[in-house]
């Protein structure tokens, strides 16, 4: 594996990682409202549904930078493959 490459993986799983930490720490903030929320008892339920949407929603953003990541480190990929490919090509003459 190229360095290019292994760079490449390191900043793809740094970005992973980040915004899954990112994620949990979102969510955790959002937290404290909903338990608030959820001690006055007539508001338990709604305070619990708009948790459950609320995560919900985060989540999918989060796996949508997630697998934004992923499109990006392909295409890296497929450019770095083509950048070692043409290193070897003018190594060869």
């Amino acid at each position: 594996m190229s360095k290019l490459m292994q760079i490449k993986d390191l900043v793809q799983n740094l970005v992973d990682k980040g915004a899954t930490t990112v994620e949990e720490i979102h969510k955790a903030v959002a937290d404290m409202p909903f338990d608030a929320l959820k001690k006055i008892d007539p508001g338990a339920d709604a305070a619990e549904s708009a948790r459950q949407f609320h995560h919900q929603t985060v989540g999918g953003v989060y796996n949508l930078i997630r697998k934004i990541n992923q499109e990006v480190g392909a295409f890296a990929e497929e450019i770095l493959d083509g950048v070692d490919q043409t290193r070897d090509d003018s190594e060869n003459y």
